[in-house]
């Protein structure tokens, strides 16, 4: 049964509740502080891209199209299609020589409200750059590109990049392929759905490289590095992987996932945590993160401090008056 993980209250009156669940796992597969379900089945949606991204440097593209550090970053992105973000997908094109248009993610506006409020005011062009998922689909058709698999239906789950695909994420996340749930994501792909106890243990293992053989924790330190290097790229302005990522300084990665999941590594810990909101409503998520995050100790006072918009985002009303706050009150039972 999931638990209460956020209260939003207006006025004196705890309005509604939003609940989940939520692990915390160390590299050894350990359970050391759950909440709810420690074994919830869901979809990883683009928490999964890191993990993803490690199949485009292990079949080699990424280094037959001299891939840098920021290029990788957006591979493992859920972008906001800021201008910064277009112009490094543009120069991923110029360099596997393959048009916007053979992109099979859909043309959609920005995930970020505020970004997308610009577009639809400025009248911005829309393509297939714009979609969060255009860096992981790049990476996706490189691939296919180097390994000499065909184009026109690579987001089909029968399609060898697919393949190869669910074949690592199987062995990061340390469960048998077959007994992953196969969806289709929002951006046309297939998408995993797993216990989040795996998710964690993915995000502990590809962090740490335990269990992996030396050609998978190569892939795996690269795709760190590179989320580390360039946070702005894995979301965007003010996005709370960017400022998450930036805020910790190196210690960790955190990736978020479409209808409220969230995973995160922590490098010197040795651990991974998976979150699941059950109604997939986001803005319980990040309180709920960044409560999980502080109850653990994983970030001190400073780090904690430059969150706070995350940590107790208020409730408005229609005049951006505070009328209320959403308050994180999960408890995670510690092992």
């Amino acid at each position: 049964m999931s638990e209460i993980f956020v209260e939003v209250t207006r006025g004196p009156l705890v309005e509604c509740v939003h609940r989940g669940d939520a692990v915390v796992v160390d590299k050894t597969g350990k359970v050391l502080a759950y909440s709810g379900d420690a074994y919830k089945l869901t979809y990883i949606r683009s928490a999964a891209k890191p993990i993803q991204t490690m199949n485009v440097i292990l079949s080699g593209a990424a280094d037959r199209f001299n891939f840098n550090d920021k290029e990788i970053a957006i591979m493992c992105a859920s972008h906001y299609g800021e201008e910064f973000h277009i112009n490094t997908l543009n120069e991923m094109l110029k360099k596997i020589n393959i048009k916007k248009e053979a992109l099979l993610c859909g043309e959609t506006y920005s995930i970020n409200q505020a970004y997308r409020h610009k577009q639809l005011k400025e009248n911005h062009s829309i393509t297939t750059l714009n979609s969060d998922c255009s860096g992981k689909h790049i990476g996706v058709v490189a691939t296919c590109l180097h390994k000499g698999y065909g184009l026109i239906d690579y987001n089909t789950k029968e399609h060898p990049v697919q393949k190869d695909t669910l074949e690592v994420v199987a062995k990061v996340c340390d469960i048998n392929k077959d007994k992953i749930i196969i969806g289709v994501d929002g951006c046309s792909v297939p998408v995993f759905g797993m216990p989040i106890y795996n998710m964690a243990l993915g995000y502990a293992r590809m962090v740490t490289g335990y269990g992996l053989n030396e050609e998978y924790k190569a892939a795996a330190e690269r795709v760190y590095n590179s989320m580390v290097a360039h946070p702005e790229m894995v979301a965007g302005t003010n996005g709370f992987c960017t400022e998450l990522i930036k805020a910790a300084g190196g210690k960790l990665i955190g990736k978020l996932g479409a209808e409220a999941v969230y995973c995160i590594g922590i490098k010197d810990l040795g651990i991974g945590i998976a979150v699941k909101i059950e109604d997939g409503n986001y803005r319980a998520l990040y309180p709920a993160v960044m409560k999980i995050l502080e109850d653990l100790k994983i970030l001190n006072y400073n780090e904690i401090n430059r969150l706070l918009n995350f940590k107790n985002p208020p409730n408005l009303n229609n005049k951006g008056v505070k009328v209320g706050e959403l308050r994180a009150v999960v408890e995670m039972k510690k092992i």
